[in-house]
This record gives C-alpha cells, sequence and structure tokens, in this order.
C-alpha cells in the first residue's frame, strides 16, 4: 500500500510540473482590468444592442466554410480550407498594384495603392491559424494598409505547417522585417527593389498573423533593431496554453472561430499542450509563440481590435493589461456583435470602416514628422 501511495505521488508531482512547464504562471490578474468599467486602455464601439443586416451578411458569408467540408474526408480539409480562403475575395477588384517580390529569401508582395511612398514601409503578416492564409486571401485588408499609410505594404507569403515547423514562420518575419528596413519597391511604379532605407516602419497582422507580430516586436526590441514607429494586431493569438476564459465562454458566440475549433474544448487542456509541445518543440507558454508570457515594455506604441463575441478577446485583454502594467502605450479597442478579424470584410461592413479609421488615426499619429 505504501509503494502505491508513493507511486501515486511521484505520478502526480511529475504532472503538475509538466504542467507548470508547459502552461506557465497564471494570467488571472490581468483579465478583468477594463472589463466592466472605464479604462483609458480599452475604448468599445457598438453599432445597437442587436445585430443587423450587414451583420447577418458577414455570418451568413462564413457559412461558405461548413459547406466546404461537408461530406469530405477529414484529410482533404486544409487543402479546401486554404483554396476557400484564398478565393473568398477572388471576385473584388483593387485600385492597387501587387508585385511580387523575393524578400530575402522569403516569397512576398508588394501592395502599392495609387501614390504610395515606397520609403513608407508596412510588413502585413496575415492570419489562418498558422496553417493557411497567403497574401492574395488578405489584400482586402493589405490594400486598405496602403491607402490609410499612404505607403508600400510588404505582405509575406510565410511558411505554413504542417508541411513547415511553427518556427519557420517566426523565421521568416523576422528575415522579412530586416529586409524591409533597407529594401523598398523601386519609385511609384514598384517595377524593382530599391535599396533606399525607410522613411516610416509599420508592422501589422491579423489573428496567427497577429500572433507573429507581437512575438516580431518584442525580438526586435531585444535584438536592438530599429523599431517600428507603431504596430498593429487584430484579433491576435496571444496565449498559446489556452488559458484565456473566452475561448470557452465565446464558443457558441464565435461565428467564425466556434464551428472551426470549439470542437478542441472538449479535449482535456493538458492534451492539448502536450501535443503541441511534441509537434513543435516549443514550449506552448514559451515567449515566442506566448508573447503574452514575456517581457512587454519597452515595446513600440500598439493598437489591438478584437470583437467582445470573439473566442480571442481575452488574449488581446490579458496582453493589453500586462504590456500597460509594463509600461507600454498599448490600446485596446473592441466591437460588438463582430466576427473573428472582421476587417476582412471592408468596404461591406460599417464595422470593418470604423476599424481602419481608427488604425488610420492611430498610425498617423505615430508616424514620423517629415
Amino acid at each position: 500500500m505504501l509503494w502505491i501511495l508513493i507511486a501515486l505521488t511521484l505520478a502526480l508531482a511529475i504532472w503538475f510540473a509538466g504542467a507548470w512547464y508547459v502552461r506557465g504562471p497564471d494570467l488571472s490578474l490581468f483579465d478583468n482590468v477594463g472589463r466592466d468599467q472605464p479604462h483609458p486602455s480599452r475604448q468599445r464601439f457598438s453599432s445597437g444592442a442587436a445585430q443587423n443586416a450587414e451583420h447577418r451578411a458577414v455570418i451568413a458569408t462564413l457559412g461558405g466554410i461548413a459547406a466546404t467540408l461537408k461530406g469530405t474526408p477529414h484529410r482533404q480539409h486544409l487543402g479546401l480550407l486554404r483554396h476557400y480562403m484564398d478565393n473568398l475575395f477572388a471576385h473584388r477588384t483593387f485600385d492597387a498594384q501587387f508585385i511580387p517580390v523575393d524578400a530575402g529569401g522569403v516569397a512576398a508582395e508588394w501592395v502599392l495603392a495609387p501614390g504610395a511612398d515606397p520609403t513608407r514601409r508596412t510588413l502585413y503578416i496575415h492570419g489562418g491559424a498558422w496553417m493557411m492564409g497567403s497574401p492574395r486571401s488578405h489584400r482586402t485588408i493589405t490594400t486598405r494598409f496602403s491607402e490609410i499609410t499612404g505607403g508600400a505594404v510588404l505582405a509575406i507569403d510565410y511558411r505554413l505547417m504542417p508541411e513547415h515547423p511553427r518556427r519557420a514562420g517566426i523565421d521568416d518575419c523576422r528575415v522579412a522585417y530586416r529586409w524591409m528596413l533597407d529594401h523598398g519597391p523601386q519609385g511609384a511604379e514598384g517595377n524593382a527593389t530599391s535599396s533606399v532605407p525607410a522613411s516610416a516602419v509599420f508592422v501589422a497582422g491579423d489573428s496567427a498573423g497577429g500572433n507573429l507580430t507581437l512575438s516580431l516586436i518584442a525580438w526586435v526590441r531585444d535584438q536592438g533593431l530599429r523599431a517600428p514607429d507603431a504596430a498593429v494586431a487584430l484579433s491576435p493569438a496571444t496565449d498559446g496554453t489556452l488559458g484565456s476564459p473566452s475561448l470557452r465562454a465565446n464558443i457558441a458566440t464565435d461565428a467564425m472561430l466556434g464551428p472551426l475549433f470549439g470542437p478542441l474544448s472538449k479535449v482535456p487542456r493538458s492534451a492539448l499542450l502536450w501535443l503541441a509541445w511534441f509537434q513543435h518543440r516549443i514550449r506552448p507558454n514559451d515567449p515566442v509563440v506566448s508573447p503574452v508570457f514575456g517581457d512587454l515594455s519597452n515595446l513600440p506604441p500598439l493598437l489591438i481590435h478584437a470583437s467582445d463575441l470573439e473566442m480571442l478577446l481575452d488574449d488581446s485583454v490579458r496582453y493589453t493589461n500586462k504590456a500597460r502594467a509594463a509600461g507600454s502605450p498599448v490600446t485596446l479597442q473592441t466591437w460588438n456583435h463582430m466576427v473573428h478579424v472582421w476587417h476582412i470584410f471592408d468596404p461591406d461592413l460599417t464595422e470593418a470602416r470604423q476599424g481602419f479609421d481608427e488604425i488610420a488615426k492611430f498610425l498617423a499619429s505615430h508616424a514620423p514628422r517629415d
């Protein structure tokens, strides 16, 4: 009996030590600041108490995801989702140039709205759960960033999982950022690469790309490189340990992520974390993949957007509150009734236009003065 108790105690000790190893410290201290009362770090936007016709049209569009996957073997899902994402807005025409470029070994495209200044540069990192998405899928967003910054956008086609390890995409962001500091499109036509240093530098990304954005700006700080003048993260994933309360609380209200990832809520969290560590050989609480666990001091001005209804809401809340506690200038703006990364539905969605208006004001306020 004694040996059974000793074995059980040892097993529990190993389990709890392992849970700490992959989960990291408790972040609940940063949950409620600004949630139920006005706070300078959080600004709320709402178009009313109920969804309107625009909101319902967006949700109806997302129904195509389920239709795409219905009746197909699971092994085909990723390919179908990639195709669906890349072609969701294939019918749209854009008043911009899209110019393929090799960004220091990273596939990318320059996005140039009319009159774009090639020395004003934004690195844009697309979302898609690190497994899908491309510069093509996010042209609605990258075109708008070129318009509102008056500059060129470098949209990178970073390497995706599962064909490549998670670190490959992280490395691609770092390489592309270094390259962009000193290389831009040549002149207004963008026919060749210029070696003129950037006069203004921004970084932005959505969802998984928002995660990569936050990881990147901390790395840039630690490397002593030129910091971006400002950064923007749209509905970012900040906590790879799956610890944010909204990941479960908002499954039913998240029309985009709920149907795709809600079933994972039935799997024990510890099992998911050990599986993630085994797959990627990176602890889920490592700041390189979970920026909220890192040093959040001395970051550049940062604007975060999130929906009050999405599963990743508390990823943004916790990151914002922890970063502000560390003295970094971070602002969180949230919208009601919105789907995850609703900005991609610009210009049809009023809140997408509002979101870009706020981004434009934020970036203008932090851009270098001529």
